[in-house]
């Protein structure tokens, strides 16, 4: 190949860079407009591009790569061919029919993929690809950028501890052209004073605290929850999936020093009754200061659903503080849950699971605008006034072969911002139950601080 001066030259001949007054679209007015997109259409260009990229990186760290939409995927492509590492396609959107996917390819959990970027300004794109992948169990170290605008982008990921491999930045083009003849002194010095003063700085949008929630909190149980959250540093729920009354007890009294609340399934409990079931595990919750969550998931007509709620052996209206709901009945199924808070299903944790993201915008429509409602069980970030309950969180990194789909306390406190976890198997299959809710108590409370 020639010299990275030449070559960069030959893409300046495609006008990937022109200089003048330019209306970004922040509104800022720049001295240069920079488009990569003419390069993808000449291919002996686009195959050294590539080639000049993949030599910047330690390819042996990669299992797949993925560009960002839309101008760096062909570049993406390219490389993919030139070394034979598998491309996945990340779209800028979910399509709403077909598989809905969001990331297109083969790809296994866990996998490494590098990410590849046009021109690097802000890095807001990039904080956006890099969660909505990580998001699918992939892992992200590593960026390759064409170009670097110099505005705080590559400082912003490197912050964060990703590796940024850049081909040119601006100044360095600015050189390039300027001892060409192609730029004056003057010229130069008005980019170089833009850079100065343009530095941007993108604002992630941080989360709540619980303090902040709790003040905002309209619903009784809302602020009971993260009451009692402040009060023992602990976001754990505890899930009782027993079968006897005196396994459901045994592990209350073990776990209910390190949790919120404990997620029981009732209607499993093979010797129930309500006198020796409900009656001795609500002492056990005043006791230990945790609320008992109902995972009823009730999924059908309002009148029915009252029902079930307040009638038959369970009478569960009478001693659940909160239970969870699927939304499919519509607003008006969930009008008999006075007495409670109700935490909709907007998604679920198994694989292949059928909620997809129209199911999910629909469920979301009617869960944040019912007063019964105080939060949702999702895989997926909510609005700030709803609560997160994320299910599925364990500090094992695979699934259960049945379909369940695990998640790290790490990874739903930074990606989706969740404020609560519910763990399982985790705990009541651990052979100490109380060392493990302490494990998990501290986990999730440490990955809450560092969420801030």
């Amino acid at each position: 190949m020639e010299s990275k001066k030449e070559f960069f030259l030959e893409c300046y001949k495609l006008g990937i860079i022109k200089f003048g007054r330019f209306t970004l679209k922040s509104g800022i007015e720049s001295p240069f407009y920079v488009d990569l997109r003419p390069l993808a259409s000449d291919p002996k260009i686009l195959k050294n591009l590539a080639n000049y990229l993949l030599e910047m990186l330690p390819l042996d760290n990669f299992d797949l790569i993925c560009g960002v939409p839309y101008a760096a995927l062909p570049m993406a492509t390219a490389m993919s061919l030139e070394s034979y590492i598998p491309l996945i396609i990340k779209r800028k959107e979910a399509k709403n029919y077909g598989t809905k996917k969001l990331i297109e390819g083969i790809y296994q959990k866990g996998q490494n993929c590098l990410l590849v970027e046009d021109v690097i300004t802000s890095g807001k794109s990039l904080i956006e690809t890099i969660a909505e992948v990580e998001q699918e169990d992939l892992k992200v170290a590593d960026i390759v950028v064409v170009l670097d605008r110099e505005q705080g982008g590559k400082q912003l990921l490197e912050s964060k501890g990703f590796r940024v491999h850049t081909l040119f930045n601006i100044s360095e083009v600015c050189t390039i052209l300027q001892e060409e003849g192609e730029l004056s002194d003057e010229e130069v010095k008005r980019i170089q004073d833009f850079l100065k003063g343009n530095h941007i700085q993108f604002e992630e949008k941080k989360r709540l605290s619980y303090q902040e929630k709790f003040e905002n909190a309209q619903h009784s149980v809302s602020k009971k929850l993260l009451e009692i959250a402040l009060a023992k540093e602990s976001n754990l729920i505890a899930s009782a999936d027993v079968t006897t009354t005196q396994e459901l007890l045994e592990l209350a009294e073990k776990v209910g020093p390190n949790i919120i609340a404990l997620k029981t399934h009732i209607d499993i409990i093979s010797d129930f009754n309500y006198q020796n079931t409900i009656v001795p595990l609500k002492e056990l919750a005043s006791k230990h200061n945790f609320l008992l969550m109902e995972d009823r998931k009730f999924a059908d007509i309002g009148n029915t659903q009252e029902l079930q709620f307040t009638s038959g052996i369970f009478k569960i209206t009478d001693w659940a503080d909160f239970v969870t709901s699927q939304v499919i009945g519509g607003f008006e199924s969930l009008d008999c849950f006075k007495n409670v808070g109700v935490v909709a299903i907007i998604g679920m944790s198994s694989k292949g699971t059928l909620t997809t993201n129209s199911y999910r915008e629909e469920a979301l429509k009617v869960a944040s605008s019912h007063p019964n409602v105080i939060g949702g069980v999702s895989q997926n970030v909510l609005p700030e006034e709803m609560l997160l309950f994320t299910p599925g969180v364990n500090l094992a990194d695979s699934g259960d072969g049945k379909g369940q789909q695990y998640n790290t306390p790490e990874h739903v406190f930074k990606t989706l911002h969740t404020d609560f976890i519910i763990v399982g198997r985790g705990i009541y299959k651990s052979e100490n139950p109380a060392e493990a809710s302490v494990t998990y108590k501290n986990e999730g409370w440490n990955a809450y601080l560092a969420s801030l």
